[in-house]
C-alpha cells in the first residue's frame, strides 16, 4: 500500500464517458497500492465504492435542480444545435467535505451540470494541496462550449460566440471567460491532458496557455474487454459466422453534428455501390439509445442493440464484429475506440481529435480524412478485403495493451502526483 490519498471529483458516476474515464483512473491506482476514491455530485448507480455528495433527500433536491437549471438555462440561450454549452451559475463547495480535507491530491474530472463552478473551483486553493485536472472536452478553456470544431475564440477571450442567440463582443461566453479568468489566477492546478490533441488544444488558449500539462491517456480494464472468438461472438447476437460485421457505438441522429452521423450513412451507401463489396456479406450492428423518430436508413441488414448496461456482454458485441466505426468529427480519447480495440477490433475512424493516439493507420485500423466519407469507405473496403485481418486484430489489442492498460496509465499518474507533492513548500 502506498501512502498516498487520492480524491477524484466527477458530476456524475460513470454516466458518460468522463465518468467512465474517472472510475476507470481510480480503480487502477487503487490496483497499484494507491488509496483512490471517487466522489461524485450526483450518483446514478449504487457502486458502493464511490462516494455521493447528495445523499440526503434536501440534497439529492438541490442537485437535480442545479442541474436541471444549467442543462435549460444553456438551452434557452443557445441556439438549436447539438453543442452542447454550459453557463456555470450554479456550484456546490467541497472544501469541507472530510475526504476532500484528507486527501494528499484532488484530481478533478469533468465537474459541469451545477459542480464545480469557478468560484467554487477557486476555493480549493485555501486547502493547500496539490490540484490535477483532467480535461476530458474542451469546457475549461472556452467561454461555455464543450465542443469547439473550428472555432478559435478561444484563442482570445471567447465573445461572438458561433452558439449563442445574442452574440457579441462581451455576450455570456466572454463573460464565463472572464470568470473563469479570475478563478484560474487564484488556484493553481496541473492540467493532464488524454490525448496529444488536447494538450495542444490548452496550449493553444487564452486562458490556460501557460500550465504545465501531462498528456497522460485514459485506460480500460483489458480483463473484462478481451477479444473473443469472433464466430461465437457473433452466434450470441444471433449473426452468421460469415458476415462481416460493421458495428458502429451509437445509435446515430441526423441531427446530431457532433458524432458525424451523416458520414457514416455516406460512406456505408458508397460501399454498397461498389461492385467488389457483396451486399449481402455485409451486416450492420449498432449499439445505445434508440431515437426512433430520427434513424437513418442504411443499405446493409442492420441490427439496433439498444443500450448495453454490462461491459462482459458489451465486450462480446466488440469481439462480434470484424470492424467498429466511428464518424465522430471532434473527440478527446472515445471510449468506443479503446473498447474495440482492447476486444481485437480493428477501428475505422476520421483523423480528428485524440483518435490518431490510438488508431495507427494501416496497422490496427484505418484513419479517414477528415470529414471525407468516400475515404470512410475506403476504410471499411481495406479491411474487408485484408488478406491477413487476425494480424490487424492482434495489433489492435496489442496496442491497448502496450499503452493503455490499467497498471501504465495509474503509474503514470502517479508520478505526477509525487512530482506535485514533492514541489510543494515544506
Amino acid at each position: 500500500m502506498i501512502a498516498l490519498k487520492i480524491v477524484h471529483l466527477n458530476t456524475y458516476d460513470g454516466n458518460g464517458g468522463a465518468g467512465r474515464a474517472c472510475l476507470r483512473l481510480s480503480d487502477a491506482l487503487n490496483a497499484i497500492g494507491v488509496d483512490s476514491k471517487v466522489l461524485v455530485y450526483y450518483q446514478f448507480g449504487n457502486n458502493p465504492n464511490i462516494i455521493n455528495l447528495s445523499k440526503s433527500p434536501f440534497a439529492k433536491a438541490k442537485a437535480v435542480f442545479n442541474i436541471m437549471a444549467e442543462r435549460y438555462l444553456s438551452k434557452a440561450f443557445a441556439k438549436a444545435v447539438k453543442t452542447p454549452f454550459s453557463l456555470q451559475w450554479f456550484g456546490k463547495s467541497v472544501v469541507k467535505n472530510k475526504l476532500v480535507k484528507e486527501a494528499d491530491v484532488i484530481h478533478i474530472h469533468w465537474v459541469n451540470h451545477g459542480f464545480l463552478n469557478p468560484k467554487f473551483l477557486a476555493e480549493l486553493a485555501d486547502l493547500e494541496k496539490p490540484i490535477v485536472w483532467t480535461f476530458h472536452d474542451s469546457n475549461a478553456f472556452t467561454g461555455g462550449c464543450h465542443v469547439r470544431y473550428s472555432c478559435e475564440n478561444f484563442h482570445r477571450q471567447c465573445g461572438n460566440c458561433p452558439l449563442l442567440k445574442m452574440s457579441g463582443p462581451k455576450d455570456i461566453s466572454h463573460q464565463t471567460w472572464k470568470r473563469k479568468q479570475k478563478a484560474y489566477s487564484q488556484v493553481n492546478f496541473h492540467v493532464v491532458a488524454p490525448s496529444h490533441w488536447m494538450a495542444q488544444s490548452v496550449k493553444e488558449s487564452s486562458l490556460l496557455g501557460l500550465r504545465k500539462i501531462s498528456v497522460i491517456p485514459n485506460t480500460i480494464e483489458v480483463d473484462v474487454f478481451k477479444p473473443y472468438v469472433k464466430s461465437e461472438a457473433k452466434k450470441i447476437l444471433k449473426i452468421a459466422p460469415e458476415k462481416f460485421v460493421i458495428m458502429s457505438g451509437f445509435m446515430p441522429s441526423k441531427n446530431d453534428k457532433h458524432k458525424g452521423t451523416q458520414f457514416l450513412v455516406d460512406a456505408l451507401f458508397e460501399l454498397s455501390r461498389r461492385p467488389e463489396i457483396p451486399k449481402d456479406q455485409i451486416e450492420l450492428v449498432i449499439f445505445g439509445n434508440k431515437d426512433e423518430e430520427n434513424v437513418p436508413k442504411f443499405p446493409f441488414k442492420t441490427t439496433f442493440l439498444g443500450t448495453i448496461n454490462k461491459d462482459e456482454h458489451l465486450a462480446k458485441c466488440y469481439a462480434a464484429a470484424d470492424a467498429f466505426i466511428t464518424p465522430s468529427l471532434e473527440d478527446n480519447l472515445p471510449n468506443t475506440v479503446m473498447e474495440s480495440l482492447a476486444c481485437a477490433t480493428p477501428v475505422i475512424a476520421f483523423t480528428t481529435g485524440g483518435i490518431p493516439d490510438m488508431v495507427k493507420h494501416l496497422q490496427n485500423g484505418y484513419l479517414a480524412k477528415y470529414e471525407d466519407a468516400s475515404d470512410l469507405a475506403d476504410g471499411i473496403e481495406w479491411l474487408f478485403l485484408h488478406e491477413q485481418k487476425e494480424e490487424v486484430q492482434k495489433e489492435a489489442r496489442r496496442s491497448i495493451l502496450t499503452h493503455f492498460s490499467p497498471t501504465v496509465v495509474a503509474e503514470q499518474h502517479l508520478a505526477v502526483y509525487l512530482k506535485l507533492l514533492d514541489d510543494m513548500p515544506k
